[in-house]
């Protein structure tokens, strides 16, 4: 006898499951982004070379080398391989104007600007998300008085924002920390906001609403998941800008302090030796390139991954 094959609705698909789909289907769309695949592979060495930084580096990175090796100030890189002779201690990256090996310090500075980059903008997601949702959900002269607020604060440019809370707070990486957080809070308020006001008219949290689901719930069970991935592809660019930002700051001094082995400290205290030792500022500057880099390349391709256009061209 032969069976009916009844089609399944949406409505009868546990929400579990549907997730899971849509998960899955999101990870394999983005490995097959190339953009994200290189960004994510030099992510990973990135994260390793933080983590194994102690088994890495050769020296600790604020030790000064005087008494202990025959090194000379802002010694060129010397690598047994090329040809540097066998008797001078090899130091692949050189010595700094401190006597320190170079390789040393950039190996820890991945750890330092790594730790930056997520702190802060986490600091700023978390912040930023709930001012953006409590606005977009409660409307009214709440959300006008919570955004009018944020957009004072985006009316600043970001960078000088950073430099006057540094300038009230005091230098260090710690007060770098609060003041790049603080500058990017808008920009996860707003995200937040508008994904509020498209998602609490929808279908699903209306009918949410009449089960009886309290305010509570409807924001942060049903709104806040829907909204993730537009600040997840947001936040993964911003670290890339945050990470800048702090080299920046420490150029300047007003971030990072002496001896810290921070990528901007190292090239803020060696800016005069550019053509005299190029070594010097090269390698922290390749280092900052290249992190930057590789955020952006994520961001790109997991912006592309979440592409709904993208989705429905890979479906067809």
């Amino acid at each position: 006898m032969a069976t009916r094959t009844e089609a399944i609705s949406p409505e009868t698909i546990n929400p579990s499951q549907r997730s899971r789909s849509l998960g899955s289907l999101t990870i394999r769309r983005l490995f097959k982004q190339r953009n994200a695949i290189v960004g994510l592979t030099i992510l990973t060495i990135l994260l390793l070379i933080a983590v194994f930084s102690p088994q890495i580096a050769p020296y600790d990175p604020e030790l000064v080398l005087i008494g202990i090796e025959d090194v000379g100030k802002r010694e060129s890189p010397c690598i047994h391989l090329l040809g540097c002779p066998e008797d001078q201690p090899q130091h692949i990256m050189g010595i700094d104007g401190n006597f320190r090996d170079q390789f040393s310090r950039v190996i820890y500075g991945t750890r330092v600007s790594l730790f930056i980059g997520f702190s802060t903008i986490g600091l700023a997601v978390i912040i930023g998300s709930l001012i953006g949702a409590v606005s977009g959900y409660l409307g009214g002269w709440a959300d006008n008085v919570i955004m009018r607020f944020m957009d004072v604060i985006l009316a600043f440019p970001s960078f000088l924002l950073a430099i006057a809370i540094i300038t009230v707070l005091g230098r260090g990486l710690q007060n770098a920390l609060y003041a790049i957080a603080v500058v990017n809070i808008p920009v996860f308020a707003r995200l937040m906001r508008a994904s509020v006001l498209s998602l609490k008219e929808q279908e699903f949290v209306a009918a949410s609403r009449a089960l009886g689901a309290s305010p509570f719930r409807l924001l942060f069970a049903r709104i806040l998941p829907n909204a993730a991935p537009t600040l997840i592809v947001q936040a993964t660019l911003s670290i890339a800008s945050a990470i800048l930002e702090a080299a920046a700051l420490s150029f300047l001094g007003l971030g990072a302090q002496p001896p810290t082995p921070e990528w901007g400290t190292m090239l803020g205290s060696e800016r005069n030796q550019v053509f005299t030792s190029p070594h010097l500022v090269f390698f922290p500057g390749i280092a900052i390139m290249i992190t930057v880099l590789a955020f952006n390349l994520l961001g790109d391709g997991i912006r592309d991954a979440l592409d709904p256009r993208l989705a429905q061209t890979t479906k067809s």
